[in-house]
């Protein structure tokens, strides 16, 4: 079994750990959870730092609880927000979080009848039934509002971050997350609680619970917020947050993502979001070190990480639509790809609307480039592309500018790529 520290600790997982914590692991097999915000019906790769944790500590040979914060994802928490998020009902949690478990259950193993089996619980089923006056009967009164005033995620809304102030609400956050703990460790044996740092003074809100309540044991481990070198916003681009959900984010748009991250990020990202080991990993930077511009690191991390969260399936077609993008992609190639890969492909290039039905007669190339659309400016130069060997139709080149193209040209009977010089495309989609 793999000691859970100290793989966490070499591959830059671990920010900080309450004394006990090692000995325990060595110990005995223990439980642990995660809280997953379930404000969404996919995760994003955000989340995968933690889920990653839960990975590793299942491969150590200990059970993992990933908890939907089902209850608390009704209130929201304050750690690092400048203010409250939207409130959800119980329908579109529930389908939020059918949908959650089946992308962790790439990371996971739910279904096997090993002791280590994850688990996965959502919050709202304890918390429901929960009555308000009971709630701050028997929780309340065991954590002082000093010390729920003492946490950082609590001091930074009240001086003056946010206009808004912070509601009771989000205020009693750490005491819902601190009786989560109290359950899971009543009811499922559960001893550790993990998150991002941010999360440290909900976690030590739990720990004490569990003291002043049942005089009980538990801890808590943190791993670092995830930063990109240069200081900006991991997981963002600019149409937003990269999603495991393909309907999201493409297969394709995912495997860019990460082989477009910086050397410096890559060597971060691969001992984080992979499970390879440090050998695999030191012999990947002695590559890198030799020959960067083929990025090996950031072709192994985006391998690892696109088959992981889709397939290998789609990670093969993710590297032949790159393929086509980039480098040498034959006409075959580009008629493999099915509608999904091609609009996510072609994303941002120029595209223009041409009829079905005159290409059912044939059309030729210098009228459908120059008057149906206007990929050309005019016919003559497009004579002189031709000629100088730089227009493409579906990869082949175009040596005749009266060139026939019918309904057969069409890739997924509906489009036509058109490749002026060596970087601009133009997509044709017939209708």
């Amino acid at each position: 079994m793999k000691n859970f520290i100290e793989e966490l600790r070499w591959r830059g997982m671990l920010h900080d750990f309450m004394p006990g914590v090692e000995e325990l692991l060595a110990k005995e097999q223990i439980s642990a959870y995660l809280g997953i915000d379930p404000t969404a019906d996919s995760l994003h790769i955000g989340h995968l730092v933690g889920v990653m944790m839960l990975r590793h500590l299942q491969l150590a040979g200990h059970r993992p609880i990933a908890l939907i914060g089902g209850a608390t994802g009704m209130i929201g928490d304050p750690s690092m927000k400048s203010s409250e998020r939207n409130l959800l009902d119980e329908q579109t949690l529930r389908h939020n979080q059918e949908c959650i478990k089946k992308q962790l259950a790439h990371f996971l193993d739910f279904d096997s009848d090993a002791p280590n089996a994850a688990v996965l619980v959502n919050n709202y089923d304890w918390m429901r039934e929960f009555s308000f006056l009971e709630f701050i009967r028997d929780i309340g009164k065991h954590i002082t509002v000093n010390y729920m005033m003492a946490k950082d995620s609590v001091k930074k809304r009240l001086n003056g971050e946010s206009s808004e102030g912070m509601s009771f609400t989000e205020f009693s956050y750490q005491l819902l997350q601190g009786y989560d703990f109290l359950h899971l460790y009543r009811h499922m044996g559960c001893k550790l609680q993990m998150g991002g740092s941010d999360q440290w003074g909900n976690i030590t809100t739990g720990t004490e619970l569990i003291r002043r309540k049942d005089g009980g044991e538990a801890y808590g481990l943190t791993c670092p917020l995830i930063t990109k070198a240069d200081g900006g916003k991991f997981g963002k681009t600019e149409s937003g947050n990269v999603w495991l959900d393909p309907k999201r984010t493409s297969p394709y748009a995912f495997y860019q993502f990460w082989l477009n991250v910086s050397d410096a990020d890559a060597a971060r990202y691969i001992r984080i979001f992979t499970t390879l080991s440090q050998e695999e990993i030191a012999a990947l930077e002695a590559e890198q070190a030799q020959a960067a511009h083929l990025r090996p690191l950031q072709r192994r991390l985006a391998e690892e990480i696109t088959v992981m969260v889709h397939s290998r399936e789609e990670y093969e077609a993710a590297v032949e639509a790159s393929n086509i993008l980039f480098g040498q992609g034959t006409k075959e190639q580009l008629q493999r790809l099915s509608k999904e890969m091609i609009l996510s492909v072609f994303e941002g290039v120029p595209q223009f609307t041409i009829t079905r039905n005159k290409l059912a007669e044939g059309i030729k190339i210098i009228d459908l480039l120059t008057e149906e659309t206007a990929v050309l400016p005019s016919k003559g130069e497009l004579r002189k592309l031709v000629q100088a060997g730089g227009l493409s139709i579906n990869k082949e080149k175009v040596s005749d500018h009266e060139l026939l193209i019918e309904r057969s040209d069409l890739i997924a009977d509906q489009y036509l790529l058109v490749q002026r010089g060596k970087k601009s495309y133009y997509l044709l989609i017939a209708e």
